[in-house]
């Protein structure tokens, strides 16, 4: 049975940081893509980072880019996202993927709220 299972939400303030944990199970984690998407409330689902199966690869979404890191652990099956400076407008749910092919796969999510 394949799971992603996020955690590390919560409620920061504004210049804070939270690190994201996403741990897989049921299927070859190491081959496939993994990445990160947040959902804000009447919004569209957008990545945040992503990262290939290796972790040789990176990629950010421009608000993010030098504030949040995506990393992973393929012997733990985990992968991460440490998030810095944190804004008022990185309020959303965060969402774990994993892409191989055909094959994609989704977490629950984990709510993260930045105010002060």
């Amino acid at each position: 049975q394949v799971q992603l299972v996020e955690s590390g939400g919560g409620l920061v303030q504004p210049g804070g940081s939270l690190r994201l944990s996403c741990a897989a199970s049921g299927f070859t984690f190491s081959s496939y893509d993994m990445s990160w998407y947040r959902q804000a409330p009447g919004k569209e689902r957008e990545l945040v980072a992503g990262i290939s199966s290796g972790g040789g690869f990176t990629n950010y979404e421009d608000s993010v880019k030098g504030r949040f890191t995506i990393s992973r652990d393929n012997p733990k099956n985990t992968v991460y996202l440490q998030m810095n400076s944190l804004k008022p407008e990185d309020t959303a749910v965060y969402y774990c993927n994993a892409n191989f092919y055909v094959y994609r796969y989704w977490g629950q999510g984990t709510q993260v709220t930045i105010s002060s």
